[in-house]
């Protein structure tokens, strides 16, 4: 069966796979967001470590089998150093919960900042905000 690639203009996209996006999922990356593989996540492939082409735009990849990407990675702390992860809505939330943010402080940037279904990225600002001051104050 012939895989049918995501089509930007007629598909809802899971996530908004914008360069914007995919730009602050790599500095959460940079400044420690822990991450395990497993199905169900999205994940970007900036530098081209993957062989197949992606069904989504600008090598973003859906983790729907572990078995396959692990033949490519040979390991999940390949995984992790080689392709940035993509969290949902749903998983930065997760996040924030994991990293102690209050609900008061999301809501805030919400209202103030939300503009044209850009909650994902304030959600990932304020992880990537939490996430440097954290590596400035050390414990």
């Amino acid at each position: 069966m012939k895989p049918t690639p995501f089509t930007p203009d007629t598909d809802l996209a899971p996530i908004p796979f914008s360069p914007e996006l995919c730009q602050l999922a790599s500095q959460l990356k940079e400044n420690g967001l822990i991450w395990h593989p497993h199905v169900g996540c999205f994940v970007w492939d900036k530098d081209q470590h993957i062989p197949v082409s992606s069904p989504f735009p600008n090598r973003i990849y859906f983790i729907l089998n572990m078995g396959h990407f692990l033949k490519i990675f040979e390991s999940t702390s390949k995984m992790v150093e080689q392709l940035v992860w993509l969290p949902t809505c749903h998983q930065a939330r997760l996040v924030c919960e994991q990293l102690s943010i209050p609900s008061k402080k999301i809501n805030e940037k919400r209202l103030t900042k939300s503009q044209n279904g850009d909650d994902l990225i304030n959600l990932y600002q304020i992880i990537l905000e939490i996430l440097k001051d954290r590596k400035a104050t050390p414990q």
